[in-house]
């Protein structure tokens, strides 16, 4: 199974963090799982990584400060290098949330909350 250095959790809800760090964990992909309740502070953060490390990270979108899509602009821009795996993981239905997630080229999925066991071995089977 594909191993990732490190897992991103970038929702604004502390109580979808720690579900889905619980749930995260029962996968064992990956050693550390970081919580952000804000997506300007995960852009902080991924600064200070170095760009060889993997991570996979799942992005809400409705979020104060920063959303889900300037989150996504400001990576591109920023960490054009990176080969990171960003899934969004939002409680949106609408399909144009869903069809603009995938216009962006470094969005690998898009997920349906809430997070469950099926959902993350569907979107691992990918990679």
């Amino acid at each position: 199974m594909i191993q990732f250095d490190a897992i991103f959790l970038v929702d604004d809800d502390p109580i979808n963090n720690l579900i889905n760090k619980r749930l995260l964990g029962k996968t064992e992909i990956s050693d550390t799982i970081v919580e952000f309740l804000g997506a300007d502070m995960a852009l902080q953060h991924l600064e200070e990584i170095e760009t060889e490390k993997s991570l996979l990270i799942f992005l809400d979108i409705n979020m104060p400060v920063m959303n889900g899509w300037e989150f996504l602009d400001s990576y591109q821009e920023k960490f054009p290098d990176r080969k990171d795996k960003i899934v969004i993981l939002s409680s949106s239905i609408d399909f144009q949330d869903r069809k603009k997630a995938m216009e962006y080229e470094i969005v690998s999925g898009f997920l349906e909350k809430p997070l469950s066991l099926d959902k993350i071995n569907y979107q691992l089977s990918k990679y």
